[in-house]
C-alpha cells in the first residue's frame, strides 16, 4: 500500500528496527496494519482486548486475533474487562470506558515487555470523523487538525489511508476480518458522522478524505508557526516568580489579538475560553478583580495579571506558640522559636525570616494568625509611630494574593510583635540592655529538609 509505506517513511519511527505492539481488534482496518507490518517485517505483537460486550461474538474475536498472530508469528497478548460493569461504577459510557481502559493496559503491556511503540489503526476516515465532532462541540485550531500521527508512545501508521484503500487492500490481498455490528448503530454520534454526514460531504467532493488529509497537514504547520510566534511573545510578557505566574497586562493589551494571547496562556490553567473575554473587558475596571477555574485563580492587579494555584481554605483558628524550643507550621514554611543569650545590635532587621525580641517584654503564650483589617503596629526603626497593616502592604505595593498569605505573631497582651517575613514591631526590639533575647527563624520546609 503506497500510501503507508510514504507516510512511515516520513516519519522517526524507525519500524523496521524498533519493536511495535499492533491494536488488533479483529476489524479490517487492524487486520490490514498487522498484515502490512507481517510483509514489511517490521518487529511487532499483537495486543487484543475483550471487553465482554457482544457475548459469543466477542470471545470469536479474540479467538480470531490469536489465531491471525500464531500465523504471522507475533508475540500475542490479550485481557478481559467486565466493561458495562466497570461503566456503571464510574458513571460514563461504555465509549469512554472502554478507551480508558485499552489505552492503560496497552501501555502496561508496552513498558513490561519492551516495546517502542503502541501502534493504533486509525485512518484518514476516522481522523476526519474526529475534526467534525470537534467542529460540532466547539473547538480551535488544534481540535481542527483531525487525529496526531503521533503521541508519546502512540503511532498511527494508516494515518494518511483512506478507507476505501484499505478495504481494496484486504480484498485484494484475501485477508478476513471481524465485522462489530456496532459500527453500524446510529446510537453513536461518531457513527451518525460516518454515516449520515461524510456521505453528504462526499457528494460535494468525493476524494473529501484525500483533501482533508492535505487540509490536516497544512493546520498542522500553521499551528507549528503560530506556537513559535505565542512563545517568543511569552518570554517577553509572561513570567514566573515566587510560586506565582505574572502577564504582564501592557504588553497583552497593545499586542494584536490579545484574547488569543490570553487563551493561550491560560488554557494550561484550565480557564475556559468563555472567561477570557470578560477578563479582557475587566482589565480596564477596578484592581483586585479575580477569576477562577478549577484549580486556579486569576487577580487582575495594577500591571500585571497574576496567576497562582487555589488552595482549600485554612480555617481562621488561631495557633498558640507556649514557649520557646516550638517549632510550628505554617502554609510551606516552618518557625523556629529559640531562646537565646544575645545577639549583635547591628543584625537586627537585616534579615526579614528573622525575628530578634526582647523575650522579657514577651507574655505567653504567643499567637500566630492571619492579619485582621484595622490591624496595627509600630514598624521597626520608627520609633513612636503606629502604622495600619494596610498601609503597611500598600506601601509595599503587595497584591492581593500576597496580602492575603500574610500572618502576624501577637504577644499575650494583643499587640503585634511581628508581622511574619515582613517587619517586626519598635516595642519589642533588642536594645543593649536587653538580657534574654526571643529569636524567630521563618524557614521554607524544603530548606529544612
Amino acid at each position: 500500500m503506497d500510501s503507508f509505506l510514504t507516510f512511515i517513511n516520513q516519519q522517526a519511527w524507525e519500524l523496521n528496527q524498533k519493536r511495535s505492539l499492533l491494536t488488533v481488534s479483529g476489524g479490517v482496518d487492524s487486520i490490514v496494519l498487522a498484515h502490512l507490518f507481517y510483509l514489511q517485517g517490521f518487529r511487532a505483537g499483537i495486543a487484543h482486548c475483550n471487553f465482554k460486550l457482544r457475548g459469543d461474538e466477542s470471545d470469536a474475536d479474540e479467538q480470531f486475533v490469536r489465531e491471525i498472530a500464531a500465523l504471522y508469528g507475533f508475540e500475542f497478548f490479550v485481557t478481559e474487562f467486565d466493561t458495562k460493569r466497570l461503566a456503571g461504577e464510574k458513571g460514563i459510557s461504555t465509549q469512554m470506558i472502554a478507551r480508558e481502559l485499552r489505552y492503560k493496559w496497552f501501555e502496561e503491556v508496552r513498558n513490561d515487555n519492551q516495546y517502542d511503540w503502541i501502534a493504533t489503526a486509525h485512518h484518514a476516515n476516522d481522523s476526519l470523523e474526529t475534526t467534525l465532532l470537534n467542529l460540532a462541540r466547539g473547538t480551535g485550531l488544534p481540535g481542527l487538525k483531525g487525529i496526531a500521527p503521533h503521541v508519546n508512545a502512540i503511532i498511527r501508521p494508516l494515518l494518511q489511508t483512506t478507507k476505501e484503500e484499505i478495504l481494496t487492500y484486504a480484498r485484494e490481498n484475501s485477508l478476513p476480518w471481524r465485522e462489530d455490528r456496532s459500527n453500524s448503530s446510529l446510537d453513536y454520534k461518531r457513527n451518525r458522522i460516518r454515516h449520515e454526514i461524510i456521505p453528504v460531504l462526499q457528494k460535494l467532493n468525493s476524494s473529501i478524505e484525500t483533501t482533508f488529509i492535505n487540509t490536516s497537514e497544512r493546520l498542522q504547520a500553521a499551528e507549528n508557526l503560530l506556537e513559535e510566534l505565542l512563545e517568543t511573545w511569552k518570554r517577553s510578557a509572561v513570567y514566573q516568580e515566587n510560586g506565582l505566574i505574572y502577564i504582564d497586562k501592557g504588553k497583552l493589551l497593545t499586542s494584536t489579538e490579545p484574547a488569543f494571547r490570553l487563551w493561550s496562556v491560560l488554557q494550561e490553567y484550565k480557564f475556559s475560553y468563555a472567561q477570557v473575554k470578560p477578563i479582557l473587558t475587566a482589565l480596564n475596571g477596578t484592581v483586585g478583580k479575580t477569576f477562577s477555574s478549577a484549580s486556579y485563580e486569576l487577580l487582575l492587579d495594577r500591571n500585571h495579571l497574576i496567576l497562582r494555584r487555589r488552595t482549600p481554605q485554612v480555617s481562621g483558628d488561631e495557633i498558640t506558640v507556649w514557649g520557646p524550643g516550638s517549632a510550628i507550621s505554617i502554609g510551606n514554611s516552618i518557625l523556629f522559636f529559640e531562646g537565646i543569650a544575645q545577639v549583635r545590635i547591628n543584625e537586627l532587621g537585616k534579615d526579614k525570616s528573622l525575628a530578634f525580641i526582647d523575650l522579657e517584654k514577651v507574655q505567653w503564650p504567643l499567637t500566630i494568625r492571619k492579619w485582621k483589617t484595622g490591624d496595627t503596629f509600630f514598624p521597626f526603626g520608627m520609633e513612636g509611630m503606629r502604622k495600619k497593616l494596610s498601609d503597611l502592604f500598600s506601601d509595599l505595593k503587595m497584591d492581593r494574593f500576597q496580602k492575603g498569605e500574610i500572618q502576624v505573631l501577637v504577644n499575650g497582651n494583643g499587640e503585634i510583635i511581628w508581622v511574619i517575613g515582613i517587619r517586626s514591631d519598635e516595642r519589642y526590639k533588642v536594645s543593649n540592655a536587653t538580657s534574654k533575647v526571643l529569636k524567630v527563624a521563618l524557614i521554607n520546609k524544603l530548606s529544612a529538609l
